[in-house]
């Protein structure tokens, strides 16, 4: 019975012990991605195809409006099928305009994706490898999932993660 009170004090002390050892890791991946040079890159790729979509909707909404305008002028010395037929080519010009903002923005949000790919994949391995440095257990993303409270027992290896990738 000793035996078992001793070996069950020493278990309870060794669980303690290896509590002790346990570490955790937090930090911001969004302080991270904008010092990335990739980062810096992608942005500028995404607002220069943003413009160039931007230039687009903006040459057809003012061909629409000219087309609007010139229907307005003379819709009443028109005959109507002549009327009705230009109403519904400025109704198909709406139409397309509507379907190409969308397209546009599906587009945008593809490229978005595909640039971000490679940038949180090379984020994701440099978190990796601190964490295996460290000797952590979790290293949590505060910017990805929020988390209500951190305590001072987890470490901040946000900085870590930025010499990691040789970002500043």
């Amino acid at each position: 019975m000793l035996k078992k009170i001793a070996l069950f004090v020493f278990m309870f002390a060794l669980s303690i012990g290896a509590m002790a050892q346990i570490k955790f890791g937090h930090m911001n991946s969004q302080q991270v991605i904008v010092t990335m040079p990739e980062y810096t890159k992608a942005q500028a790729d995404m607002d220069a195809l943003s413009k160039k979509y931007n230039q687009e909707m903006q040459r057809t909404q003012d061909e629409f409006n000219k087309k609007l305008q010139e229907y307005q002028a003379s819709a009443d010395s028109l005959p109507k099928n002549i009327s009705e037929r230009r109403q519904k080519e400025l109704q198909d010009m709406a139409q397309r305009q509507e379907q190409f903002q969308q397209e546009a923005y599906q587009s945008m949000q593809k490229a978005q994706q595909e640039a971000m790919a490679p940038i949180y994949k090379k984020l994701d391995d440099a978190i990796q490898a601190v964490g295996k440095a460290e000797g952590l257990i979790y290293i949590f993303d505060i910017a990805r999932t929020p988390i209500p409270y951190v305590g001072t027992q987890s470490e901040d290896v946000t900085a870590k993660v930025k010499t990691q990738l040789g970002v500043k």
